[in-house]
């Protein structure tokens, strides 16, 4: 038996497998006469309904199709972030993983890790949460600060709640990237001013992966682009049409900017093999 013909479109999330049938392919050479027949009495219809059928989804036995799919997540999602030092990363990490099952216990998810561009041992640790009274009620519980400084967190460990408004999944080539923490005068004049922004950013080098605020004070907000030109995109950070929109965005004073590179990367960045 001859292996599925694949269809590859830009989107590797869900790949269908429809698997040869030989009873479709005995009745197909008995049925072409009558098919031929048919088609040729449609040559009257209208133009529309021919290209209708071009856009239609291929669905033969013997084809895998994989179809579009909306990579952009607008329903809020709650996550605890921490960033500090670490003494020596791979030890910290062990502990980190070894510690999943207590996070888990109390409804925190891991979710991404990102080391310092410029110091890789400065980490940023985001984690999704089920529930945010729990979690900020755990944030509070000395074992986790204890749990953390055994493996070889170092400094002050203070944990932040966001609100993720809006996340980007799509597949990029770059691991690097930017969070931005900043204080704007309105949330909903500010997204929506930035929205309208995409473009320049897009001209500069960066990509827009999730935006949000502090779970408690939306003024508060959290930016994370990935950078897809580092020269031009640091070229933009100094640049005045930059401190222009800005202002124009509503955002109060300097913002505070950390780079970084993805190390523990959520599953639907993973390459699908085949």
């Amino acid at each position: 038996m001859s292996s599925p013909l694949v269809i590859h479109s830009p989107d590797p999330f869900v790949i269908r497998h429809f698997r040869k049938n030989p009873m479709k392919q005995s009745r197909f050479s008995g049925s072409l006469f009558y098919c031929i027949i048919f088609l040729l009495a449609s040559c009257a219809g209208s133009e529309s309904e021919k290209k209708s059928s071009t856009d239609s989804t291929i669905t033969d036995s013997n084809i895998a199709v994989v179809g579009p799919k909306n990579t952009t997540i607008t329903t809020p999602q709650n996550v605890m972030v921490v960033k500090h030092k670490v003494s020596d990363y791979a030890k910290w990490k062990s502990a980190y993983d070894a510690y999943d099952s207590v996070l888990l216990a109390n409804g925190i998810h891991s979710y991404l890790i990102g080391r310092g561009l410029q110091d890789s041992n400065m980490v940023l640790v985001t984690m999704k949460i089920d529930d945010i009274a729990k979690a900020k009620a755990f944030a509070k519980d000395p074992g986790l600060k204890k749990a953390w400084k055994k493996g070889g967190a170092m400094g002050k460990l203070t944990f932040t709640f966001v609100t993720m408004t809006f996340q980007d999944t799509d597949l990029v080539a770059s691991d690097i990237r930017s969070r931005t923490t900043f204080t704007v005068k309105d949330w909903s004049a500010w997204q929506k001013a930035f929205e309208e922004g995409k473009q320049e950013r897009l001209d500069f080098g960066l990509a827009v992966r999730s935006f949000g605020h502090d779970a408690d004070d939306d003024k508060k907000v959290i930016l994370i682009t990935v950078v897809l030109d580092t020269a031009k995109a640091f070229a933009y950070y100094k640049s005045d049409l930059l401190k222009k929109r800005r202002a124009a965005d509503g955002v109060i004073g300097e913002p505070d900017r950390f780079l970084y590179r993805g190390v523990l990367i959520p599953l639907w960045f993973k390459k699908i093999e085949n």
